[in-house]
């Protein structure tokens, strides 16, 4: 694909001012749900950014964070909230959660399209289809609700409680397979919208993923947005049976 404005130094450079906007907004997106999750807690967010900051006082009259840190140096780095209403801000334990979370989604993402490239594609495709979203989505909720069943009923008994464990690893591995598919497709949209120029597909893939973790942050309503992404990847891995070319068949089955 050749772009007729990759020369302009703004169209040349644009993947990489992407991704740093999008850093950056993860930063800052993760700094405001630490700091709203100090004045009004929130569990599920926590596990994404961690926990918030405690700030107590000291004899020299300096705040001090009580938490698992020996090096102390998130203690240099905590500022009171210009707004009203948000507990301190601490960049570093923003910053930090960017890091290994924000990291490990995108190292996820890419080793996924590594590893099977091929079947992303096939799933990429599909999402990409008519009415691909809506059908991922669909099909996320109805084994959302089927993996709940599921464990439900091996739960009261005593023979199959081991296998609730691998129940919830392969849906892990399908949600994580899906979210890969949809951080290359966020990707490929972004490509097509911002009008960037071309680039390997995993920059394109490093870019989706950074959407998707700004999404997982935003103070209450990511937990929601990171949910409906699981589930639609989820659902994706299902509907084209983890991008397989020849998907839901039984002709197999018939010889």
């Amino acid at each position: 694909m050749s772009d007729s404005s990759a020369g302009h130094p703004v169209r040349r450079y644009g993947w990489v001012i992407l991704i740093g906007v999008l850093a950056v907004a993860g930063i800052l997106l993760a700094l405001a749900d630490i700091s709203a999750g100090n004045r009004w807690p929130n569990p599920l967010a926590q596990s994404i950014v961690g926990p918030g900051v405690m700030v107590t006082a000291t004899p020299t009259g300096r705040p001090a964070a009580m938490r698992f840190d020996r090096s102390h140096v998130g203690d240099r780095f905590i500022f009171d909230s210009p707004i009203a209403g948000f507990g301190p801000l601490n960049p570093y334990q923003a910053l930090r959660a960017f890091l290994s979370n924000g990291a490990g989604l995108v190292l996820l993402a890419l080793g996924a399209l590594v590893v099977f490239p091929a079947r992303a594609r096939t799933a990429v495709e599909r999402l990409e289809a008519r009415h691909g979203l809506e059908i991922a989505m669909g099909a996320g909720l109805v084994m959302v609700l089927l993996t709940l069943a599921v464990i439900t009923l091996l739960r009261f008994t005593l023979l199959f409680l081991a296998v609730v464990p691998l129940v919830l690893l392969v849906s892990l591995v399908a949600a994580l397979f899906g979210i890969a598919c949809i951080s290359l497709a966020i990707g490929r949209l972004l490509h097509r919208r911002l009008r960037l120029p071309s680039v390997h597909p995993l920059i394109a893939a490093l870019a989706g993923a950074l959407v998707v973790f700004d999404l997982a942050v935003i103070p209450y309503a990511g937990v929601f947005a990171l949910a409906a992404v699981a589930m639609a990847g989820l659902g994706l891995a299902v509907v084209t049976r983890f991008g397989s070319t020849s998907g839901w068949s039984f002709v197999d089955l018939d010889w």
